[in-house]
This record gives C-alpha cells, sequence and structure tokens, in this order.
C-alpha cells in the first residue's frame, strides 16, 4: 500500500523526494532575484509599508482560486482555533517577515541580506528541536551529521560573503551591461544607512521566518489544506500591513506607481516570491518537514554570487569556490543525516512488530513498509502520507 502512495503522489514517473530537491532549488533562485529586485524598488523610492500590501494583495489573487477549487475536499471546517492560528502565521511569516527583511535591506546590502538568513536553518533546527518536531540524538552519527551539515552549510555561505580571496573568474565583456544598468549596481551602496541597526532588523527577520516555518507544521496536520492556509495567512497579512500603514503611510502618492520598474518589482514579489514560492515551500514543509526546507537557504546566497558575478560582472573570488564547497558538503551531511534517522526507525519499527508478529502468531509481512517509502524525509512526512 506504501509503495502505490508513493506511485501516486509521482509526477511523470519522477519520485516525490525528487520532486522536493528540484523544488527547493528553484525556490532558491526565485528568492535569490527577489533580494535584487526588493532593492531596487528601494532605490527607486517605494514605501516599505505599501511593497509588502501590494506584494501580498497580488499572491492572495493568485493562490485563492487554487486553494477555493483544488481544496474543497481538504478543508476542514472553519473555526475560531485555526482563525486565531492562521492571524498568528500571518504576524509571524507575514508581517514581522516581510517588514523586518525591508528595514534590514534598506540599511545593508542584498549580498549581506542573503549571507545573514543562512542563520535560519540553525534557528529552524533549534526551534523544531524544542518542540520535539526535529529529534535530535547527539549520541549516534545521525544527529551529529544534521548539526554538521547546518554548521558546514551556515559556515560555508558565510564564507562566499565575508572572505573573497583570489580572483578565480573575471568576466570580460561587461561594459555595456554596467552602463545599461545603472540602478542595478547601486544595489550594494548603503552609505548613510546604519548599518548595526539592519542586522539587528536582519536577525529579527530570521527569527520571525525561522518561527513561521516551524509553526506550520503542527498547523498542516489539524488542517492539511495546504493553499488554503497559505491564503488565510496571506489575507491576514494584508489586514495586518494596512492597519501599519493607516498609521505609518499618510502620503496617498506613495500607493502610485510610478515607472515600470516600480510595476515589475512589485509583481514579481507577489507572484514569484509569495504566491509560487509560498505554495512550493508551504507543500515541501508538508512533506519534507522545516528542517529540510530551511537546510537548502544557503544555496540562496550561492546562486546571488553567480548571478552578480554573470549579471553584473563581478569578479568570482575563492571564497565563493569554498563556500560552494562547504555548502555542498553541508546539505549532503544534513540529507544523509536524515535518511539514517529513517533507515534506523525502520529498523527499531521492523523489530518491535517481528517480535510482536511472533508472540501473536502473526505472520510478520504484514509490516508496513511507509518507513521505508521516502528515507530522506522527516518524520512528519510519513505520518501526513
Amino acid at each position: 500500500m506504501a509503495e502505490d502512495g508513493a506511485k501516486s503522489r509521482a509526477i511523470w514517473g519522477v519520485p516525490e523526494k525528487v520532486q522536493l530537491h528540484v523544488a527547493m532549488l528553484a525556490l532558491q533562485f526565485g528568492y535569490a532575484g527577489f533580494h535584487v529586485v526588493s532593492r531596487m524598488a528601494l532605490n527607486m523610492g517605494i514605501s516599505k509599508v505599501v511593497f509588502p500590501v501590494y506584494r501580498n494583495i497580488i499572491a492572495l489573487i493568485l493562490l485563492v482560486p487554487f486553494a477555493y477549487f483544488l481544496e474543497k475536499k481538504d478543508r476542514p471546517a472553519m473555526t475560531r482555533s485555526f482563525l486565531i492560528q492562521f492571524f498568528l502565521l500571518a504576524l509571524c511569516g507575514i508581517t514581522a517577515n516581510q517588514g523586518f527583511y525591508l528595514l534590514g535591506l534598506d540599511n545593508t546590502s542584498p549580498t549581506f541580506a542573503s549571507a545573514i538568513q543562512n542563520s535560519v536553518p540553525a534557528i529552524t533546527f533549534a526551534m523544531a528541536a524544542a518542540i520535539r518536531i526535529e529529534k535530535v540524538r547527539f549520541s549516534r552519527r545521525d544527529g551529529m551529521a544534521k548539526i554538521a551539515g547546518t554548521l558546514a552549510c551556515v559556515g560555508g555561505a558565510m564564507i562566499i560573503t565575508l572572505y573573497k580571496g583570489p580572483s578565480i573568474f573575471s568576466p570580460s565583456s561587461t561594459g555595456t551591461l554596467n552602463e545599461a544598468a545603472p540602478a542595478v549596481l547601486r544595489l550594494d551602496d548603503a552609505k548613510g544607512k546604519d548599518w548595526t541597526l539592519g542586522c539587528i532588523y536582519l536577525i529579527g527577520h530570521c527569527l520571525s521566518w525561522s518561527g513561521w516555518l516551524v509553526l506550520q507544521a503542527p498547523v498542516l496536520k489539524k488542517y492539511p489544506a495546504r493553499l488554503s492556509v497559505t491564503s488565510y495567512t496571506c489575507f491576514f497579512g494584508v489586514i495586518q500591513f494596512l492597519i501599519i500603514a493607516a498609521f505609518i503611510e499618510r502620503d496617498a502618492d506613495a500607493w502610485i506607481f510610478h515607472s515600470g520598474g516600480e510595476l515589475f518589482s512589485i509583481l514579481y514579489a507577489g507572484f514569484v516570491a509569495s504566491g509560487i514560492a509560498f505554495a512550493v515551500q508551504i507543500w515541501c514543509i508538508d512533506r519534507g518537514g522545516p528542517v529540510f526546507v530551511a537546510v537548502y537557504q544557503p544555496v540562496q546566497t550561492l546562486v546571488v554570487a553567480i548571478v552578480a558575478s554573470v549579471a553584473l560582472g563581478e569578479q568570482f573570488y575563492l571564497g565563493g569556490i569554498i563556500g560552494a564547497i562547504f555548502i555542498i558538503i553541508g546539505l549532503y551531511l544534513v540529507l544523509w543525516g536524515k535518511s539514517e534517522e529513517r533507515a534506523f526507525a525502520a529498523k527499531e519499527a521492523a523489530a518491535i512488530v517481528s517480535s510482536t508478529c511472533e508472540h501473536d502468531g502473526r505472520p510478520t509481512s504484514s509490516l508496513k513498509a511507509s518507513n521505508l517509502t521516502h528515507p530522506l524525509l522527516s518524520s512528519s512526512t510519513s505520518e501526513n502520507a
């Protein structure tokens, strides 16, 4: 039966665990572009309150039709408890998360914002372990591998940002591109900004993001309609930002688009970084667990470094190569640790069932194989399958 379930979740013959890895890689590419687009919007003078309002309205318009028609049978009855949980998810994952990010980005740079976000796996891991969503056994090699892998991912991303080293690659023909994109070239200009305050804002952003990742897991167990959860979260996020805007943004001109660049940045943020990204991320959280999603975060910094080198003509330094190696090793260690954890749990379950069957005289063929279906996923995956 478990094998039949696994096949039913395959798309064009692609196993679900492969879909998860591909989805998370695509998600990081989308978020990497969002760093650049967001800073461009701030450079053009768009309001830090108006920007997230429009972003989440677009995401809501994109998600609601799919949530309504595709999840009619999956949505439980709405209760006051669910409304409170959705409101808190929005407060943590939309309002605090996006608000702190824009404030921090405005005072630092896209590269630094991307780098400091790599603390999200470590924070998420600690939060998930604290509320026992993620089990950590320090005496076993799988527990040590997950800890070492998370630290390696964070360390690799920080190396990319903080250590340049000698130049390894220098683009040859970048003059035309650089002259054609002056707005992009000013992305790292944070003169006159409070760098320390920006770092504090970004730390608050990472704490909010990690809390959002962890809090979604128990909500999805009670309310398994993923797109509906995302839609309700975006709805309450819009309401919360509108309330904030009523006190902070009194200029009516701030709500008007003044250029195609502002419109593009809002559309990209709404469709890619919110609508599509939220749907993909919440599906990955449901199937792979919060730590599985968070551990891919350092890949984003690597993508930003590559895009800056190819598109903006920046040199590629030795630090980028070393950091990329650390990230790959870290991802392997975490995924290997989760695989070992699942295999160990499957062996324990098999031993218990075998012992029970021997005492009761029942055949051991009744042992369920669900734990062996997705060895790279967390325990919440098989529970939700």
